[in-house]
């Protein structure tokens, strides 16, 4: 499958997952894809923890209020440290975005689905926090983002997109050029 086609097939899956477990080396290859993401000044702020221990996993999924993902057979979750790349900039979001994109991306190729939950768990309510202490991360990283990975037991639906020529234009903006 070209990366094109695989771009154009991904979706943001909230429905339920086969009960089939995710190899480890499936998982291994989602994070290393998400390692290998662009980072600011090569600072690698982004951090990866994939869960697959159903009693873990029945834990850590057991905070989510209200409840997501409870079907998947395996989590990744996504940290981010607060590292100062260039003068004064930390790009943390802009690393584990790009982090995360191509473990999403990843997963399609190898025949999963997933979904990115960033702010139902780093809402006030700190669901991010319990998850973190469960799986032991240690102070200076955040978890900002968990991606459930499974086969999906539903065929995933595209959402409606805007026209392309309502959104993308060459030489400026608005141009019917």
């Amino acid at each position: 499958m070209s990366a094109i086609s695989i771009i154009e097939k991904r979706r943001s899956y909230r429905g339920r997952f086969k009960p089939q477990p995710v190899p480890r080396e499936h998982l291994a290859a989602i994070m290393r894809a998400g390692l290998a993401a662009p980072s600011g000044c090569n600072k690698q702020t982004t951090s990866l923890i994939a869960v697959d221990d159903k009693d873990i996993l029945a834990r850590l999924l057991g905070v989510i209020d209200p409840p997501v993902a409870a079907t998947a057979p395996a989590v990744i979750c996504v940290l981010t440290r607060r590292i100062n790349a260039y003068r004064d900039r930390c790009f943390a979001v802009q690393d584990y975005s790009a982090a995360i994109e191509n473990m999403l991306l990843a997963a399609v190729e190898l025949g999963y689905q997933s979904c990115w939950y960033e702010g139902h768990i780093t809402d006030t309510d700190r669901i991010c926090d319990k998850m973190a202490a469960i799986l032991n991360v240690p102070g200076g990283y955040d978890l900002v983002c968990m991606l459930p990975v499974g086969i999906a037991e539903d065929e995933p639906t595209a959402p409606k997109k805007q026209p392309f020529e309502e959104r993308a234009w060459f030489n400026s903006f608005g141009s019917k050029d």
